[in-house]
């Protein structure tokens, strides 16, 4: 799926997480972004930090229609990479030059990935995207979760990697899992 793009975030790249994001994009076509290799300094009300990497980064990713979000779950939230990507786009909405960039989101879809030591995901760690997502005017396109309580298990890794990379195929561009 040329038209999506994934953004990773842990505390190890080659963790739980990022080998079920690994195996998603092999099978979706999606470039992956470690946020973590990145330089996103934490919001700013003053702006200050203009000058890292997230002006450019968000900018690449407006250009995709669908963008999936890829963190662990940590005490019921993102890893810290994930939580400054989302914080800084306030950037996009308080800055008058970026506000047009920022309306861009409206009409994407969202989607998460997520490992975690539960059968499902929190609602709380879920519903922080969801709301996100609304808020941006952006459509929760599904979930995928492996429970990674007894580490990766490669073989549900696998059958839930399949299953996401089908619903990110699909002509109506998934639905909420």
């Amino acid at each position: 799926m040329a038209d999506a793009i994934a953004l990773f975030a842990s505390a190890r790249r080659k963790g739980n997480t990022g080998a079920l994001i690994d195996r998603i994009a092999a099978l979706a076509g999606l470039e992956v972004v470690d946020l973590a290799a990145l330089s996103i300094a934490p919001y700013d009300y003053g702006h200050g930090h203009r000058g890292d990497d997230f002006e450019p980064l968000f900018l690449r990713v407006l250009e995709h229609r669908h963008l999936v979000f890829a963190s662990p779950v940590y005490c019921y939230a993102v890893a810290p990479p994930m939580k400054a990507f989302f914080d800084r786009i306030t950037d996009f909405l308080d800055l008058e030059e970026l506000r047009d960039q920022a309306r861009r989101l409206r009409g994407k879809t969202g989607w998460v990935v997520c490992t975690s030591i539960y059968d499902e995901p929190p609602h709380s760690f879920v519903r922080a995207f969801a709301d996100n997502f609304a808020y941006f005017g952006m459509r929760f396109g599904g979930l995928a979760h492996v429970n990674c309580e007894s580490g990766y298990d490669t073989a549900a890794g696998e059958t839930e990697a399949r299953r996401f990379a089908g619903l990110l195929a699909a002509p109506s561009g998934g639905a909420p899992r």
